[in-house]
């Protein structure tokens, strides 16, 4: 069966939209032009791929199957026709966890990854969709499931991580920390715990029972308002770059050493080469740095290690 791609990138517009109309305008097309490609394609199929009504559209459940591996295509004919023409765009890459910098890590890989445009995501969630949606090529941050279906990763980095507290809290003297220590100090997070999975599964694993939310205004604030209540603490990767913030003291933990896992997100099929360019430099970035060591009796993640070997082994 031979596919159409200007077919099956009319209906990934529509169903991205779930309106005739805003889909055409995109394709600058008529809408009844738009409405004989989904026919045509749906004709091929033999299934309806989507349902009108006077609620409005959705997709069927033939549709849903039918629209990761229909990204794809559109996004390989893109990539494809690119790569004639010479005018392949840098590789997409947008990061978050921002309060963590993932710039660090990938700013050691990017002189052997080319040329790349970086953007900023809110959080997983956001560059998932952004991904899904062919806006970026990959992202690079922490990854946790459930993923859609149609993304794979890379585990590039794991980091021990740093109590951060104020130096007048109890414990701020210690040379170091276990993390149930901290059990009755109140976890300073900034934004809530539904959509910071590390802080959220640290309170649960050490005990953490109090725990408050701030805005994200930047590092520099976040950390003054731990340095101004001898209550909280927080978490930071222990290299990471502090602020200079009075009355500020970061302590290792250990017994176990949370570690902080950064991975390489990308779309399944994506034809850009810098996508194998940067998975490969940041593979043989963590071989020289001894990114990737993890000892289960001393260290603490929120995956089993089962799944760590899994991410660790998974490839472009």
């Amino acid at each position: 069966m031979d596919l159409d791609v200007a077919q099956i990138r009319a209906f990934v517009h529509t169903a991205e939209e779930l309106h005739f109309g805003r889909a055409a305008g995109t394709l600058a097309i008529s809408q009844q032009a738009l409405s004989k490609r989904i026919a045509r394609l749906e004709s091929l199929l033999g299934t309806e791929l989507f349902r009108r009504g006077g609620n409005g559209v959705r997709l069927t459940e033939a549709g849903r199957r039918f629209l990761a591996p229909a990204r794809q295509t559109v996004a390989a004919a893109d990539a494809a026709v690119a790569a004639v023409s010479g005018t392949q765009h840098p590789l997409r890459v947008d990061v978050w966890g921002h309060l963590y910098a993932p710039m660090r890590t990938l700013a050691q890989v990017a002189g052997q990854a080319g040329e790349l445009a970086l953007g900023h995501g809110r959080d997983l969630a956001s560059v998932t969709t952004a991904l899904t949606h062919g806006d970026i090529d990959a992202g690079f941050g922490r990854v946790h499931p459930p993923l859609p279906t149609g993304l794979a990763h890379r585990l590039v980095r794991l980091e021990p991580v740093d109590a951060v507290l104020s130096t007048g809290h109890r414990l701020a003297a210690e040379p170091a920390l276990r993390p149930d220590q901290l059990h009755d100090s109140t976890l300073w997070a900034p934004g809530t715990l539904d959509r910071l999975d590390f802080l959220h599964r640290f309170a649960d694993r050490f005990g953490i029972r109090n725990t408050a939310t701030s805005v994200n205004l930047g590092l520099a604030h976040f950390l003054t308002e731990v340095a101004e209540d001898p209550g909280r603490f927080s978490l930071v990767p222990a290299d990471t770059p502090l602020p200079e913030v009075p009355g500020l003291r970061s302590v290792p933990l250990v017994d176990p050493t949370p570690l902080y896992a950064w991975s390489l997100l990308w779309r399944t099929g994506s034809g850009h080469p810098g996508l194998n360019r940067l998975a490969t430099a940041c593979a043989e970035e963590a071989g020289r740095r001894r990114w990737l060591e993890y000892d289960p009796a001393r260290d603490w993640l929120p995956e089993p290690p089962t799944e760590l070997t899994r991410l660790a082994g998974s490839a472009v």
